[in-house]
């Protein structure tokens, strides 16, 4: 039975997605008007239906999106090819796209302008990746045979920019290995720091808990990296949007660790503390702290600023 649960700290929201779903919360108090965000806002089933049952509706289809609609672009980033259907059709924009993965698009135009080749280190069908490799050619690596397969010249001025939620461990080794077959590389770093934080949490808990959960969504990248994080340094672990999902044996395991992705609010992290003081009462929660986030967040956009 369950003796000690160790709860990390970092765990949850990152700033770049605390200032997405202000954004949305703001543009429904403040405009009398349809509310439509591009792609689901933040990666988390509970937060998205929670604001659909506030009228939000979440859509790709700019045909769709009324003339009269405020269209929020998602934390994900957006592609530009699709913004400017949207811009072309006079409808509002408000950008809720994270400002670390902004500073990938910005990048990509930079390195394009100045005649770098881009190799693009992330997932193919993640909406953060699609919007950055619309922004400029460039060449996706998802796996050690894409490096392997890669065409380039060496008098080539060539950089790597990367998704910025993927496992910090798996993209270091990509990266490594691309520096080995490409030592003129250049490397401006684009993982982002929730996402790194959150991963060094899951390598301590790692080192006492016998099992960690992990609550967040199926399509969260930063999410299943942490449980992937966790398998790959001997601790099983598993992902759950919520605590009802987290089945009762689970907490025969005297050690469990507890953490939640960067699109993940505490009300649905504490749940899984009740359950588990529900099976032993006498329940230890230990708060394990590895970097302090307190202080860090991202302006709103002008025109929600009152």
């Amino acid at each position: 039975m369950i003796e000690t649960l160790y709860l990390a700290q970092p765990r949850g929201f990152c700033a770049g997605v605390e200032r997405a779903i202000a954004i949305v919360d703001l543009a429904l108090k403040k405009y009398d008007r349809p509310v439509w965000v591009n792609h689901e806002i933040v990666h988390n089933r509970s937060v998205v239906e929670s604001f659909r049952s506030r009228g939000v509706i979440f859509s790709d289809d700019v045909e769709a999106i009324p003339e009269d609609a405020v269209f929020i672009l998602s934390a994900h980033g957006t592609a530009p090819g699709f913004r400017k259907k949207v811009e072309a059709r006079g409808i509002q924009i408000i950008d809720a796209t994270c400002p670390l993965v902004t500073k990938v698009h910005w990048e990509a135009q930079k390195f394009h302008t100045d005649g770098y080749k881009i190799f693009y280190i992330g997932q193919a069908e993640h909406q953060e990746s699609i919007g950055v490799m619309d922004v400029a050619p460039m060449t996706l690596i998802e796996n050690e045979a894409d490096i392997l397969d890669l065409d380039f010249d060496e008098t080539e001025k060539i950089v790597v920019l990367s998704q910025t939620t993927l496992s910090v461990d798996d993209t270091k080794r990509l990266s490594d290995l691309l520096k080995y077959k490409i030592p003129h590389l250049r490397e401006p770093g684009d993982l982002c720091y929730a996402t790194q934080n959150r991963q060094d949490a899951v390598k301590v808990l790692s080192q006492t808990c016998d099992y960690i959960i992990v609550i967040g969504s199926e399509n969260s990248s930063n999410s299943n990296k942490m449980v992937v994080t966790a398998n790959k340094n001997g601790v099983d672990s598993q992902l759950f949007d919520t605590a009802e999902e987290i089945p009762n044996n689970i907490f025969d395991h005297k050690s469990v660790g507890l953490t939640s992705g960067a699109s993940v609010p505490d009300s649905l992290v504490m749940p899984v503390i009740e359950k588990a003081k529900a099976i032993n009462p006498n329940l230890k929660v230990e708060i394990v702290l590895t970097k302090d986030e307190s202080g860090l967040s991202f302006p709103l956009p002008l025109e929600l600023r009152t």
